[in-house]
């Protein structure tokens, strides 16, 4: 991360453009908020599907977990269910 900030800095000594600097800015902002949201995912999926908070669920399980869910929202589960008992 230093290194981006030693870029920013080189844009501000070098009178980049206002809007330049502004990008760079949030460049690192997204970037810092990605790392930290990315740090979550695993606790608060974990959290959001009902298992315990110490255990880490795997990407696998989070993703398999999304779809189903996903299926049983868009009525695709009972559009099954309903097919199959005819």
């Amino acid at each position: 991360m230093p290194e981006i900030t030693n870029d920013l800095m080189d844009m501000i000594i070098a009178d980049e453009s206002p809007s330049t600097v502004s990008d760079k800015i949030k460049d690192i902002l997204f970037a810092k908020s990605a790392e930290k949201i990315d740090a979550a995912k695993p606790e608060v999926a974990s959290q959001a599907f009902g298992q315990e908070a110490d255990s880490e669920a795997t990407e696998a399980e989070v993703q398999d977990a999304v779809t189903d869910n996903a299926a049983h929202i868009s009525g695709e589960v009972a559009a099954e269910k309903a097919s199959a008992d005819q």
